[in-house]
């Protein structure tokens, strides 16, 4: 997920350009809709940090999704200056900016597209280790120890950041003064951005989103195989009376373990479905390079822009409904943190 809007687009009032129902569309409802998406995911993973802080990081899922909580946190709260430049020139457009609007939409949009792609990296993980551990439960179990599972986070930090480079070097902060009216302004200055754009383009929208969408599209497939053939022994045993053979059965998994791997497949899912707009859209812009902020087709990648963030706050914000509703040691911690419960 790394959309950009030019600022200025927002702002253009030329409805002749193809596409300009489609971009009005989206900065009408979409737009507005960020705020209120962003603040819950801000909430929402707060609590998600706490909660499995308190659970414990003691396995290799728990440190995982605390971790996923962070960098999703880190991403909400860095992509926010974002979609809040983009209301005020949408909605409040006679606004006198104290600096160049692309100062407050662009500063923090890479850095945050980051900890995104920190999420993405963590997300894999996570399908990775539950098939590993799901099809070769004997081999793996003690692999993944916590202290390997810190350090591949570590390891998927530095891969994030090495790959976003391109991106995070090339703007500076400068000073413009006007003439007219001797008022100096910060904005951003980028250096070298259509080469750095283009490297961007090819190994970050190109083939590492490929890569990412293929394992997490095979792990969700094969764990979703072992989630149907667990449900069809548990109908044999029940069917049987046959509960020793129930617990045993499928690769000696418990039924907590295959709650486990539901809360997983769920989480891949929301990955996946969130990622398919910006992989549908960064791939036809591979393909057709005039899918750009300044060609014709303006309006229509302006669009598109849209979807694929808004589809990046949702994917940053829903996972707690599949924590509450799947992970049962989630669930009990949450709800011994209420208020209400205290008091009892």
């Amino acid at each position: 997920m790394n959309s950009t809007v030019n600022y200025a687009q927002v702002i253009t009032t030329d409805s002749s350009l193809p596409f300009s129902q489609l971009r009005e569309w989206a900065l009408r409802i979409l737009a507005p809709a960020a705020p209120a998406i962003l603040l819950f995911g801000l909430i929402s993973n707060i609590i998600n940090i706490i909660v499995f802080f308190k659970a414990g990081l003691k396995d290799n899922v728990t440190i995982l999704l605390f971790f996923l909580a962070i960098s999703d946190l880190t991403f909400i709260i860095l992509i926010t200056p974002t979609p809040c430049t983009l209301i005020v020139l949408r909605f409040a457009r006679s606004w006198s900016w104290p600096f160049q609007p692309d100062f407050t939409y662009f500063l923090l949009y890479w850095p945050a597209f980051t900890a995104y792609d920190l999420s993405a990296f963590i997300s894999v993980s996570l399908g990775v280790m539950r098939c590993a551990c799901v099809a070769m439960p004997l081999k793996f179990k003690f692999v993944f120890t916590r202290r390997r599972t810190i350090l591949t986070v570590f390891v998927l930090f530095v891969l994030a950041v090495s790959l976003r480079i391109p991106m995070l070097s090339i703007f500076r902060v400068a000073w413009r003064t006007d003439a007219a009216t001797n008022v100096t302004t910060a904005y951003l200055a980028a250096v070298n951005r259509v080469a750095m754009s283009r490297i961007n383009d090819v190994m970050n929208r190109g083939l590492v989103v490929w890569i990412n969408y293929t394992i997490m599209v095979s792990c969700v497939a094969l764990l979703s195989f072992k989630l149907s053939e667990a449900s069809k022994i548990r109908r044999s045993c029940t069917f049987n009376n046959d509960s020793t053979s129930e617990k045993t059965a499928v690769h000696g998994l418990s039924p907590k373990d295959l709650q486990v791997v539901k809360s997983v497949v769920i989480v891949c899912v929301i990955f996946i479905f969130s990622q398919l707009p910006f992989l549908l859209y960064s791939t036809a812009r591979l393909i057709n390079p005039e899918l750009t902020s300044t060609s014709r087709m303006r309006k229509l990648f302006s669009f598109l822009s849209h979807v694929s963030l808004t589809c990046s706050y949702l994917n940053a914000s829903l996972n707690i409904f599949v924590y509450y509703n799947y992970n049962s040691k989630y669930r009990s911690v949450l709800i011994s943190l209420l208020p209400s419960r205290k008091n009892h």
